[in-house]
């Protein structure tokens, strides 16, 4: 593959610390490279590197001679002055670039919603957003560095994003470098991940989920990484590999490595002692939303809604902005009043939300951290473990030498971790978490699944992360013109009925009732009679068709492994029977999901 850039004893350090010593790197044509890392261990330093936006104090970036670059900088660099149109498409002349379907593309995904002629002075953070990175889009660019292009998208334009991404070029030709924390979206585009980290970058191949796996590998290997980052990252491991059918349908690792790695590794979650808890701590009645409706203006956004939550529920929210989401979670907080219908609240329940501001921390900004945990109790339950206030900060990624720091003088991210934990050492039995991953990087993500995976009451979640929402949540449901629809289907369905509802069509989950979610905790139609046995006959048969088809794999590799080397036109023959009986295993596990969701109905 041609070569487009390279890092060559890239040196730089700040008057405080050294970010690289010594740092090489290259980009080929075909490479999609995530760039992975904790806050602060200079991700967005080393985009601005190879993008020339930076110079190092030593060493060197060499670009391939004619080779264009577009870059994405997390700083608002758009021209005050200027409308939306021209700074997107500059002087080029409408029938141009109207002509230009990569354009309309990149147009329709990102600001339909925007007026053209509107200035950018006027617009908001998140619209300013949207329209930069339409301006580096639109541009041809053999290499486009993003960083964290994800921000203010939500989870159908993240979608867009990836396919756009994905086709952009064709295969084995362009470049992308992109920093983001947001793990699917990692998964789905790339083919390469950097690990930053202690003054240098580590690469490893594929997304997230092959990063993890490996990383798990390097840190057992070596033993530097200490007992719980390896009980984490196995824990994360196995929710990937048990995890939701769109990545169990395309394996991004070693089945084999993988399933050595959590042969006796339990579940992410204990759903049924979480449930008996959480039954236990709540009783059986949480919130019911019967006949809701609410209206602001002209404008109804829920309209005749049902919803009965359930002790132990771990539900996740999707829809657009402006559909309806925060003025659900309000009614089921207490904060909001319908202005039709009931709300029965049940005589235990202790609701806590974890909003996107930090006000929570403003009478605490002068203490330090280790206080503000130990006054709260001497120890803590986690996991059906007695742990300390210090175990207990450790567990979210705090250091020892973070525990003497004060408030304020944290990062975002620290803050963020510091809030949730607040919440939940305070014990509530219904938690809202709302974009509750905003400034974490991907360990601090795991780290606080890892946390909420211990919580025995009910959970309700609203965020454009859809890792986070298939990670945590068992359901799913979307807020839409006015109604509240279950997703048998997940964020894949919602994608889809979002597209159809662009196209014209109506919002209507045709698998669930459309407005709807009348059972309790579910709202999903049971199997009966002959269908119900039908799916169990087929599900028992999946188990022997997979073992069936590993077995094969297993023969097939022996056979490679015995076959003359020489001979490529009998290697390519086997190899391409392991590839069909990796499909197949493919296919039967992701109808083994769906058929597992059926039969919990």
């Amino acid at each position: 593959m041609a070569h487009l850039l390279g890092a060559e004893s890239l040196h730089l350090e700040f008057p405080t610390r050294v970010i690289f010593d010594s740092v090489t790197a290259g980009l080929n044509e075909g490479d999609r490279i995530g760039i992975v890392g904790r806050n602060g261990d200079g991700k967005s330093t080393l985009l601005r590197l190879l993008a020339g936006r930076m110079e190092p104090d030593s060493g060197r970036v060499t670009r391939r001679r004619g080779v264009t670059i577009g870059v994405l900088d997390q700083s608002d660099d758009l021209v005050n002055g200027q409308t939306v149109g021209h700074t997107i498409v500059g002087g080029i002349d409408e029938h141009v670039w109207a002509g230009d379907s990569k354009v309309r593309d990149v147009i329709a995904g990102l600001v339909r919603d925007i007026p053209w002629d509107t200035l950018v002075d006027d617009l908001s953070g998140g619209q300013r957003r949207r329209v930069a990175l339409a301006q580096v889009l639109i541009g041809d660019h053999d290499v486009v560095f993003l960083d964290e292009p994800t921000n203010h998208l939500d989870v159908e334009g993240i979608a867009w994003l990836a396919g756009h991404l994905k086709n952009r070029w064709a295969q084995n030709s362009g470049g992308l470098v992109v920093v983001t924390h947001d793990r699917w979206f990692l998964d789905e585009v790339c083919n390469m991940t950097w690990e930053v980290h202690d003054r240098l970058i580590e690469p490893f191949e594929g997304g997230y989920a092959a990063y993890i796996l490996q990383r798990v590998e390097r840190d057992r290997m070596s033993a530097v990484m200490e007992g719980k980052r390896q009980n984490l990252m196995k824990k994360e491991l196995a929710w990937l590999r048990r995890g939701a059918p769109a990545r169990t349908a395309k394996p991004k690792f070693r089945i084999d490595a993988a399933n050595e790695l959590i042969e006796n590794e339990p579940p992410p979650r204990d759903t049924v002692s979480m449930q008996s808890m959480a039954m236990q701590r709540l009783g059986k009645d949480v919130v019911d939303l019967v006949d809701v409706s609410v209206t602001f203006g002209e404008k109804t956004v829920l309209n005749n809604i049902t919803w009965l939550i359930a002790p132990g529920e771990r539900t996740g929210i999707l829809g657009v902005n402006g559909a309806g989401k925060s003025t659900l979670l309000n009614l089921v907080a207490g904060t909001l009043t319908p202005d039709s219908g009931k709300v029965k609240r049940g005589k235990t329940i202790k609701v806590a939300v974890l909003t996107q501001q930090l006000f929570e921390l403003d009478d605490i900004r002068n203490d330090r951290v280790s206080d503000v945990i130990a006054r709260q109790r001497t120890s803590y339950m986690a996991g059906g473990k007695e742990i300390t206030p210090g175990q207990m900060l450790e567990r979210m990624g705090f250091m020892s030498a973070q525990l003497s720091t004060q408030v304020k003088d944290l990062s975002g991210g620290q803050k963020r971790r510091l809030q949730l934990l607040l919440i939940v050492l305070d014990e509530p039995n219904v938690l809202i978490l709302d974009e509750p991953t905003n400034d974490l990087d991907t360990d601090m993500l795991a780290a606080m699944e890892d946390l909420l995976d211990s919580f025995p009451g009910t959970l309700l979640v609203v965020s454009h992360d859809r890792y986070l929402i298939e990670r945590v949540t068992d359901n799913q449901y979307a807020v839409s013109d006015g109604g509240f629809h279950h997703l048998p289907g997940g964020v894949d369905q919602y994608l889809e009925l979002r597209k159809r509802q662009v196209a014209g069509g109506s919002f209507t989950a045709d698998a669930a009732s459309p407005t709807s979610a009348t059972a309790k905790g579910s709202g999903k139609p049971a199997l009966g009679g002959a269908e119900l046995r039908n799916a169990q006959k087929e599900l028992a048969s999946i188990d022997r068709k997979v073992a069936k088809q590993q077995a094969k794999i297993k023969e097939l590799h022996n056979a490679l492994a015995a076959h003359d080397q020489s001979d490529y036109t009998g290697l390519g023959t086997l190899q391409a029977e392991v590839a069909a009986a990796e499909d197949a295993v493919a296919g039967f596990e992701t109808r083994w999901v769906e058929l597992s969701v059926l039969l919990e109905k």
